[in-house]
Order: structure tokens, then sequence, then C-alpha cells
């Protein structure tokens, strides 16, 4: 069995190095994997082996990468906490500003790490920050790109079938500002409908708030003159006792020929007749002087408060009404203090301000939603109008490349119809196709088999690589359904797209395995008690092994070998001079 094709032309490749690769993946205790590390080649990887030996585990592994979810029961060792971690060149991919958003350093080389705990809790790591699920995405799916069989399902939702179009007419600057427009309008809207809402509770509510205002504003409430007030009521009620405790303090004081300071001026007499005799005697005389001092402005102020202390009875009897006054509206607001009822008057005067503004306001906000509709309207447009233009483009380019890959009749129409503004913009895109001649294009889910699906995948994913620098592409088993020269195509396909972007292929067709650049195997080793999934890299003779089992079963004749073993000394020749085979 060949694989050369006669009719295919040489084509040769522009030495671009690819700046965006994964150079390394550890996984670590996850699933029947104790511990792997793959360092793939920089171009076109292909991945082998039996079916359960572990391809599908290592996809499995690097969605945790992306920031799928896992539970203990990944662990192959149940004691063992589970690690993978990818390492990544992205030396001038420029994604600063992913980091900078994030808050993480921006390095050359990238470090994403996701460790499974033995309990069940997972970590997530960007160049050893801690980050949640959700930068983890963000920041993974800009260094990985991995296409599945549920991403063929995706093919048939608007949101996928929109990033195709985008992506291919290159609408990043567009979107960017679609969706700062969109952002801008959405929170201007969102004012305004909640203005809405509370200007129907203020109004509803507006009575009762002016009401209440009003009854606080009359009251004309002071602060710490409750405090005041009351202490200058005990006072007043306690007025006479008062008066006599002070009238008997201050004749204790200073009345009479046995006050405290006829005595004190006594003591004072003796020790200064005494002073010169020893300097203690002089300071006790001086301690008696300045105690004499104190106590004479003591007895003037103990004077001074018996003078102002009147029985006023028509005071007292205001000074409770204003008390009361108080009292109520504290119970009344359940609150325990003036400075409360001052707060609750303030946000009383802003609801009734806001009612009585209500209408300005609102017409305010309406016009700022006016605004930004208008500036949305013509962003969204001009998107619009961006992807109906390269629309006519995609169609041409995936019925050619469909044609080349064995479908010549098969059509993709897409049809566009405006909606209501939304995230992705005002388009509703709706993919139509048809794999036979005659056959009505329908919606991709309702006439498309696995391997028509698989095929037009792969050229939905070819014609984007040229439109854009994309991550490194993870395909897996995207051959599924197709076989013989179709493999072949697709095979170079994929080689073509691993010159400017870094290629890892899962594939079970020798056709595929033929092209790779590095060839993976993975198998189950059963010489432990626990079966363990290995990888190996695959030498030049290991690969014409593998690739004639491939073709002819465990023991495949030597012709078969010898076939292989000429297509891979072709297809590295002719990688050497830079060209490869196309169709």
């Amino acid at each position: 069995m060949s694989f050369t094709d006669n009719r295919v032309l040489l084509f040769n490749f522009a030495s671009e190095f690819k700046s965006l690769m994964l150079q390394s993946l550890l996984i670590k205790n996850y699933a029947l994997i104790e511990e792997l590390e793959l360092c793939p080649d920089h171009e076109l990887n292909i991945i082998t082996g039996e079916t359960g030996a572990g391809k599908s585990i290592m996809l499995g592994a690097i969605g945790l990468l992306l920031g799928n979810r896992a539970d203990t029961k990944v662990l192959y060792n149940p004691a063992l906490k589970c690690v993978i971690e990818g390492v990544f060149d992205i030396s001038g991919y420029f994604i600063e500003q992913i980091f900078e958003e994030e808050e993480l350093d921006y390095l050359p080389t990238c470090y994403v790490r996701r460790e499974i705990s033995t309990s069940g809790k997972s970590r997530a790591f960007v160049n050893d920050t801690p980050v949640n699920l959700e930068t983890l995405r963000r920041v993974s799916n800009q260094l990985m790109d991995v296409h599945s069989q549920h991403e063929t399902l995706l093919l048939g939702a608007n949101e996928f079938q929109l990033q195709i179009v985008d992506t291919f007419a290159q609408n990043d600057e567009l979107l960017r500002k679609y969706h700062s427009d969109f952002r801008a309008f959405k929170n201007a809207k969102n004012s305004y409908d909640l203005l809405l809402v509370e200007a129907k509770a203020m109004r509803k509510e507006f009575d009762f708030n002016q009401f209440q205002f009003e009854e606080l504003h009359k009251a004309k409430l002071v602060i710490n003159e409750q405090e005041q007030l009351e202490q200058e009521l005990t006072i007043l009620e306690n007025a006479t006792e008062v008066r006599e405790k002070l009238q008997l303090a201050s004749e204790y004081l200073n009345n009479g020929e046995q006050s405290v300071l006829v005595y004190l001026k006594n003591v004072s007499a003796q020790l200064s007749a005494i002073s010169k005799l020893s300097p203690v005697y002089l300071q006790l005389r001086d301690r008696v002087a300045s105690t004499l001092i104190e106590l004479k402005d003591l007895a003037n102020e103990v004077d001074y408060e018996q003078d102002n202390v009147e029985i006023d009875n028509a005071r007292a009897d205001k000074i409770k009404l204003r008390l009361e006054n108080i009292y109520h509206l504290q119970q009344k607001h359940q609150t325990k203090s003036i400075e409360e009822l001052l707060g609750i008057q303030a946000e009383l005067e802003k609801k009734v301000s806001n009612v009585l503004n209500l209408d300005d306001n609102l017409k305010k906000a309406n016009d700022k939603v006016i605004k930004f509709a208008q500036v949305l309207k013509v962003s969204s447009e001009k998107l619009s109008s961006a992807r109906k233009t390269v629309i006519p483009q995609i169609e041409k380019s995936i019925k050619k490349y469909l044609s080349d890959l064995g479908m010549p009749n098969a059509t993709l129409t897409i049809n566009q119809q405006l909606i209501e503004p939304s995230a992705s913009g005002i388009d509703e895109l709706s993919f139509l196709f048809s794999a036979n001649k005659g056959i009505q294009p329908q919606p991709l889910k309702n006439v498309a088999s696995g391997g028509e699906f698989s095929r037009l995948m792969m050229v939905v994913k070819y014609i984007l690589a040229s439109k854009r620098r994309l991550p490194t592409i993870v395909f897996d088993e995207i051959d599924t359904g197709v076989s013989g020269e179709i493999a072949i195509k697709m095979g170079n396909m994929m080689l073509e797209m691993s010159k400017t972007h870094q290629v890892i292929a899962i594939t079970h067709l020798p056709q595929i395995a033929m092209q790779g650049t590095a060839h993976y195997f993975v198998y189950k080793d059963n010489t432990t008690e626990k079966t363990i999934s290995r990888v190996k890299k695959l030498t030049f003779e290991e690969r014409i092994i593998e690739i004639s089992q491939m073709i002819g079963g465990k023991k495949p004749s030597e012709a078969i070998k010898q076939n292989v073993k000429e297509t891979l000394q072709e297809q590295i020749a002719l990688r050497d001079k830079g060209q490869i085979k196309l169709f």
C-alpha cells in the first residue's frame, strides 16, 4: 500500500519560528499515569497507541490545565496529590495585556500548574502565582487550542460560528470596540431600569417620607442637646436641696469663726512663726499657703454655683416637653441618640429630594441610554458589515478544501440574520451544510456524519490558522470517519499548519502518522502490580514498526514495512528541503 500521491505539488515553507508552544507537559498521579513527561516537537507531533492505552487520559490531563473540573477519582494513588504542569514558550506572542489585567508576572517562559489534593481540593498556578479557575481558563486558552468531539458539536452553535467568521475577518479591533460600547450601553440601560424601579417605590413612599422628614426638620435637633437638657432638668428638679447643700458647704469653708479657712489661716500663722528655724517648717508653711489659695478659689466657685441655682418650675416644664419630643422621635425611629435621628433626617431629605428631582434624573438617565445606543448602533453595524463581507469568502474556501478532502459536492451556506444587540453583536448565524449533490443545505446537526464533521472542522481550523496566530493546536482523533487518500490530505494539512503553529495530533490512521515530525507511542505497562500508562518517543525504526502495525496488524508483511520506510524517508527528505507534499 503506497501513501505517496503522484498528483500532489511541492510547497516551499517560509521558515517562521513559532513563538508560542508547549515545551513540556508533566503529568503525575493522574488516572493510569504514575508519572509522565512529554516534550513535544515544535511542529507536528503524532500520538498513537492501542485503544484504552491512555491517549484520552493525556487529553484529560491537558483539560485540567485548561480549567476543567476534577475530583479525587483522577488520582492514580489516592494517598498522593495529582500534579499537571505545562511549560510554554510565549516570547513574542502578544498576550502581556491578559497577564497585566490578571495581575500576573509576564515571563517569556510561562509555567501553568494544576494540583488535585487527596481530599479533592484543586489549586491552580500561573508562574507560581495562585489563580482561580476563571483566570486559569483565560490564560490557558491563549496557550492551547484543543479540538475534540465536543468541539465538533459546538460547530453548530451560533457563538462558535460567530467566532469562526470573526477570526477569518480578523475583527479583533471591531470586536473590542463593540464590546466596549455594548458594556457602556448595558451599564446605562441597567442604571435607567434600576432608577425606574426605584422611582416607582419612591413615589409610593413619598408622602410618608416627606411627613417624617418635616417632623424631624421642625424638631430642630442639635447634637449633644439631649445630654445637656437632661443634666439641667436634674438640677432644676433638685434645686432646693442643691442650694441648701451649697450654702452649708460655703459656710464650712468661709463663714463663721469655725470655718475651714479660719482654721487654716491659724495653722499658717503658727508655722510662719517657726519657719525660720528649719527648712522643713518653711516647706510646711508654704504648703499650707498653697492650700489656702486653692480653698479660697473653691469657696468662690461654691458661692458662684449657689447664686446660679434657681427654682424655676417654668423652665423645668419647658425642658420636660422638649425631652419628651426627643424621646418620642427616638422611640418612633428606634434610635437612642440625636446623632442617629439626624442621620435618618438626612436620608429622608435625600429620598424626598430624589423624588422631587425624579423626572429630571430619569430624563438624564434615558438620554444617556439613547446616546450609548447610538454609539453601539454604529459599532454593531460596522462589525456586522465586516462579517457579511467575508461570509462568501469563507463559503468558497470551505467548499474548495472540502472538495480536496473528497467531498466535491459539499456546500456550506452561512445565513446571517440581524437580532437585538447581544454580547456577540447583532448577528445570528446559521451554518447550513450539504454533503451531497442536489440535497438542500440544512443545519449541521441534521445532515453531517462523524467523518463529514471531522473534515469540516479540519478545514475550519486550517483556514483559521492562515488568518491569525493560534496557540498550540491539539487534534483529538479529528480523522474519525476518514481513510485512504483523504487521510493523507488531512495529514498534509496538519503538517502545513505545523510550520506556523505547534500541532499535536492523536490519531489512529497511519496516513496521518506518516506526516509527523515527531511520533509518540502510548502504551500500557503491566509489569507492575497496577497497570501504568506510559509514553515513548519513537525512533525512526520504531516508527516503521508502529505504522506498519497500524496498517497490517501485529505481524505486518515485509512489503508493508518497506513501503512505510520508503515513505517516511521521502517525507524526511522533503522536509529537509523545506518542502511538503500538497494535495
